[in-house]
């Protein structure tokens, strides 16, 4: 059964405003796809969410939420926090600091929320309206004009544009 997701960075961070982040996300959605089974629908990278639609093959997509998340945060935290490049990184780390305070498990530092607004659906218009929403998200933000204009969605894949990265299309 597929399944819409909401990824949020913390503090509502706008992290995802850099190309080297959002890049990085890619690179683990196409590994997921590739290595652990998840078919992944639709999806879009905002400056401090991501949205997706997504299905695990063998049903155990909490599985997959919880390595995705934990694997991404490590690795983000790590290339914010060390990266001579990143104007924000005190900025940033009193974020992340200040919320893992709130949060026995994250121990010093917190990258994700830990809900994921995980909505099951289980009828083709479900899906159909929470594809829309995704894509359509840009829109709303006033980014663009159109979804398909926006690189980091799936909308580029449905429009029949070359996305940045495949996607299982439903």
């Amino acid at each position: 059964m597929p399944y819409f997701l909401t990824f949020q960075v913390v503090g509502w961070a706008d992290v995802f405003s850099r190309k080297v982040y959002r890049d990085f996300i890619l690179e683990n959605m196409t590994y997921s796809r590739n290595e652990k089974g998840l078919y992944l629908y639709g999806f879009v990278i905002m400056s401090n969410h991501i949205h997706l639609v997504v299905q695990q093959k063998d049903g155990k997509l909490s599985e997959w939420v919880r390595d995705f998340k934990k694997f991404t945060s490590k690795k983000l935290l790590n290339l914010i926090l060390e990266n001579p490049q990143e104007s924000r990184h005190e900025w940033l780390q009193m974020i992340f600091e200040y919320h893992a305070k709130f949060n026995k498990k994250s121990g010093d530092l917190q990258f994700w929320t830990h809900d994921n607004h995980a909505i099951e659906l289980y009828r083709p218009e479900m899906i159909e309206s929470r594809m829309n929403y995704i894509h359509d998200n840009p829109v709303r933000s006033g980014i663009v004009e159109k979804p398909e204009d926006f690189l980091y969605s799936s909308a580029r894949n449905y429009s029949g544009m070359k996305g940045l990265i495949e996607v299982d299309y439903w």
